[in-house]
């Protein structure tokens, strides 16, 4: 990039799940005149609305939001097909004077918009994929610790999406290669909801049971009945999408109690906030803020 170039100005917020990230970015976007990327590896999917968390039209108080519904559930979209997106989105909102604000728990994604990550050039979803991702993850880990054993020890254990994936990059490139930072074109301003482990467990809890009041279970069933009366998304399909699907789906399959169901995802959703927030630690960029007190952000950044 050129270094008279002016860099975009984007407003990020982070945090971990449940802690007000979705009304903050709200309530600075009426108050900066900005607009909503959201940075959500599941919300991009057309009707993982409940399971998701997703914000509702009546949330948003008419907030234009970017990068919801964007893709089919049956269909995998990727940390790159995000990109893409979100690029789009914030070219166009910064193109009408209005200000970015990118929000969402999904810190890979976060990372390879800000810090614009380039990816492997290896091509997805091949057959010699699929062929990987029938095998065991126990088998596909023990090829990928072969074949680069630093992959190895940071990748999740489970995910053969990933682990299939690796070992393609690993078979092209032969290694995983670290994700390759170029000069950003945005001036990021990153904050971050702090909330005490009390607290956040306890919104954790309350939103889990809202989400079950609202009708996440029927949505789940909706998901996977045959068309035209759902979507027909397979258990296995469901499982991929992860957390509140992979277990509503063991739920719908009985086997699973709906008490054992519900302390199950506090206990996941739960494991899954605090591993953002060690993602989001890292960063040094970050400003973060006791609760998503919007007032005590803007006494404390200049937009």
């Amino acid at each position: 990039m050129n270094a008279t170039t002016a860099k975009t100005k984007i407003l990020v917020i982070v945090g971990p799940t449940a802690s007000g990230k979705s009304e903050l970015a709200v309530n600075l976007a009426l108050k900066y005149n900005g607009e909503v990327v959201s940075a959500d590896s599941r919300q991009v999917y057309k009707e993982l609305d409940i399971g998701t968390g997703k914000i509702t039209a009546e949330e948003m108080r008419g907030v234009p939001h970017h990068c919801l519904d964007i893709a089919d559930p049956h269909d995998r979209f990727t940390a790159m097909h995000w990109k893409k997106a979100a690029e789009a989105a914030v070219k166009d909102i910064a193109s009408r004077g209005k200000l970015p604000i990118v929000c969402g728990g999904t810190g890979f994604y976060i990372s390879a918009l800000v810090d614009d990550l380039g990816f492997p050039d290896v091509e997805a979803d091949t057959e010699e994929q699929k062929a990987l991702e029938a095998k065991p993850a126990e088998e596909l880990f023990e090829e990928l610790k072969k074949l680069d054993p630093e992959r190895a020890a940071t990748i999740d254990l489970k995910n053969k999406r990933r682990l299939s994936r690796a070992i393609l990059i690993t078979r092209e490139l032969g290694k995983v290669p670290v994700l390759a930072r170029t000069e950003s074109a945005y001036e990021p301003i990153m904050v971050g909801i702090s909330l005490s482990s009390t607290e956040l467990k306890k919104r954790i809890r309350a939103r889990l049971m809202q989400r079950f009041e609202a009708g996440m279970i029927e949505e789940a069933k909706r998901l996977h009945a045959a068309p035209p009366e759902g979507m027909g998304i397979s258990y296995e399909r469901m499982d991929e999408l992860g957390l509140e699907y992979r277990f509503l789906a063991m739920y719908l399959q009985n086997t699973m109690s709906f008490e054992v169901l519900i302390d199950t995802l506090y206990i996941k959703i739960g494991q899954y906030a605090k591993r953002q927030k060690t993602w989001f630690k890292k960063d040094t960029r970050i400003r973060w803020i006791e609760g998503a007190n919007a007032e005590a952000i803007t006494s404390q950044i200049v937009l």
